[in-house]
């Protein structure tokens, strides 16, 4: 097996497609049949960027903020997204999930954790341990780190 740099990075891009295709099909079998794949992804989206504006949440999705609004229309309407107004400025909109929308994330993204389990608990032990560490170094790596406000104060 290549360690260096480049073949480790065609690896990733090799095997976090064939994840996130497993890890979508489970949360598409989950979420339920009347709420379209868009707008889940919406729900997680909001789950980890609460407050966020609509642009945000359409930027994510890849879709015009006019289809989002009437998207998110759709989740208010099932109480599952709250959309105040801002006591500021009425175009501002701070989306955030309802108590009703954090639990249907929370036990869509259960479930799948629980397939993805199974599937996991097939490797033998030193593999797990191997997969949880190479997991662990991909956190560190790509997770979103706060502006360094060191040279701000200077």
């Amino acid at each position: 097996m290549e360690t260096d740099a480049e073949s480790v990075s065609r690896a990733l891009l090799d095997a976090v497609p064939l994840a996130m295709r497993a890890i979508r099909a489970e949360m598409r079998r989950r979420r339920g049949a009347d709420l379209p794949v868009p707008a889940f992804r919406a729900l997680l989206f909001l789950q980890r960027n609460t407050g966020a504006p609509l642009k945000a949440v359409a930027d994510h999705l890849g879709l015009t903020c006019p289809t989002v609004s009437k998207m998110v229309q759709g989740l208010v309407a099932r109480g599952l997204v709250e959309r105040p107004d801002s006591k500021t400025d009425r175009r501002r909109v701070a989306l955030r999930l309802t108590a009703k929308g954090n639990t249907l994330v929370d036990k869509v993204r259960g479930e799948t954790a629980d397939a993805l389990a199974e599937k996991i608990a097939t490797l033998p032990a030193a593999d797990r341990t191997r997969l949880a560490a190479a997991l662990q170094t991909l956190d560190i790596i790509f997770r979103p780190r706060p502006p360094d406000d060191a040279g701000a104060q200077r």
